[in-house]
């Protein structure tokens, strides 16, 4: 399929050159930490992210506590669903990376020479942020902060286009919330069997602290110092 955007004319490549054109302003050691955030740094953010709302979850308890132990689930089971999707969606367009059709653009990370449309990464961290967004709003807003900042990156970085970034957006929030009811459907029953479960039952919600024994002579119930005034 033809690509994309084939010159500078484009709103696609101008703001490509524009975001990238800030990797070559900025000192070495920036770009450096650039190409970790966005190529690692924030996956590992967003796995984080998950697992600190996971443990919130858990740990405020309630009837909700499986619903949103579901949605949590999902969340990354929607972002692996989402990149699956995108293998032949790539195969289809076949863009190439935007360093292979346009001179200039400082390209801080090396090897990728697979197609373009759409951003992996996008795709994962949307995903991921929008599965949190069901599950826990508060964290969710944070999650897809996050992927704004991942797909800023990826065109910072000179190995995306920004509609390769929207794209990945797109999929990874359609995936997310077109099959999160059959996904709710399905997870809910089985986070509240693991909740019943003595065993693993505190992945879902915290146990609760078991009564702290009280010592004799300590404390008399009210009933027995009742019929000690009497008599």
């Amino acid at each position: 399929m033809a690509v994309l955007a084939d010159s500078g004319s484009n709103p696609d490549v101008d703001l490509l050159y524009d975001i990238n054109g800030l990797a070559k302003d900025a000192p070495h050691w920036w770009d450096r930490v650039m190409e970790f955030v966005g190529e690692y740094g924030l996956l590992l953010a967003m796995v984080l992210l998950l697992v600190w709302c996971w443990w919130s979850v858990r740990r405020r308890g309630g009837e909700d506590a499986a619903p949103s132990v579901a949605a949590l689930v999902w969340a990354p089971l929607a972002a692996g669903l989402a990149v699956l999707v995108n293998v032949p969606i790539r195969g289809f367009v076949r863009r190439p990376r935007p360093f292979l059709d346009h001179q200039g653009l400082d390209v801080l990370v090396s090897g990728k020479n697979d197609f373009s449309f759409v951003s992996d990464h996008a795709t994962i961290t949307m995903a991921l942020g929008v599965g949190l967004f069901v599950a826990h709003r508060r964290f969710g807003l944070v999650g897809i902060g996050l992927a704004l900042l991942e797909g800023f990156c990826r065109v910072y970085m000179g190995v995306h286009y920004p509609t390769d970034v929207v794209g990945g957006f797109a999929l990874g929030t359609a995936v997310v919330l077109l099959l999160s009811p059959a996904a709710t459907a399905l997870l809910t029953p089985l986070m509240r069997a693991v909740e019943r479960s003595p065993r693993v039952g505190g992945l879902v919600r915290r146990r609760s602290a078991p009564g702290v024994p009280v010592l004799a002579g300590a404390h008399r119930p009210a009933e027995s110092e009742e019929r000690d005034l009497a008599a």
